[in-house]
């Protein structure tokens, strides 16, 4: 796909983080984007500096969602791109002792189905609405290219910690939704990547570097090569590459300098 300023894009969690990156990448490369976040201050902040704009979308709300593709096709057309960060969970071992009870507690099913709906049920969600608009839209290319949609998932997916038996099983859900709607959407020329992003430099784990700089350290050091946390700007490299090459359908990507991550 040729990215130039005829293509739109909708990226989900861009106040901030590796959305910020994703839709900062976009739209250095000339790409029309929509940022779609709760974070009302500062998704406007972002989309003001990129020249792109907001809508104040809540993921786990299927009419929040479609009225946010609706305000950003008005504005940019048919987006052609999708890239969803944006999540939502609660964490929690599937049993833990808690003392101020003095017996054993489980990870709720409320709170499951809390991560479940805001991990991957939002995913398909965002997915599947990008991907009906798309297939209205004309092909791009002598491909038949219609678009592509980057999810995210995370190396949780494959390696979850303790304390992670919602957020991991969830975001491996993420990645068993790519082969399947690749497939589903092939006819179409919609393709389909997720990307696992190990341990990024994001606004929760700098708070960690603030609060607890030996525990930060730490994570850095865990990194096999380079031994540091992720930049954003490199989960934004990859979405750009991700866009460009048409023959990436189908695939659950690991960005995470090689690490593996520990029980705990």
């Amino acid at each position: 796909m040729k990215l130039d300023n005829s293509i739109a894009a909708v990226v989900t969690g861009g106040a901030s983080g590796l959305g910020r990156a994703s839709a900062e990448a976009l739209a250095q490369s000339g790409v029309k984007v929509a940022i779609f976040d709760v974070n009302e201050e500062g998704g406007r902040a972002v989309a003001e500096a990129i020249g792109g704009i907001f809508c104040k979308v809540d993921i786990t709300s299927e009419d929040s969602v479609v009225a946010g593709y609706e305000a950003a096709r008005a504005a940019h057309g048919q987006e052609r791109i999708l890239v969803h960060c944006a999540q939502i969970s609660k964490g929690g071992k599937t049993v833990r002792y808690d003392k101020a009870s003095g017996g054993y507690v489980r990870y709720s099913t409320e709170d499951y189905a809390f991560s479940a709906q805001g991990i991957l049920i939002a995913s398909y969600r965002l997915a599947s609405l990008a991907a009906l608009g798309m297939a209205n839209a004309d092909p791009l290319n002598d491909d038949g290219e219609r678009g592509t949609i980057i999810l995210t998932a995370s190396a949780a997916a494959q390696d979850a910690q303790i304390g992670q038996v919602g957020y991991g099983s969830l975001k491996a859900g993420v990645n068993g939704l790519v082969l399947p709607m690749a497939r589903d959407l092939m006819d179409l020329g919609i393709r389909v990547n997720s990307i696992m992003p190990g341990i990024f430099a994001t606004p929760p784990m700098l708070a960690v570097k603030d609060r607890a700089p030996a525990i930060f350290e730490g994570l850095a050091a865990s990194v096999p090569f380079p031994k540091r946390l992720g930049k954003p700007e490199e989960f934004g490299s990859l979405v750009l590459e991700l866009a460009r090459n048409s023959y990436f359908n189908g695939q659950n990507l690991r960005l995470d300098g090689a690490i593996r991550m520990p029980p705990k």
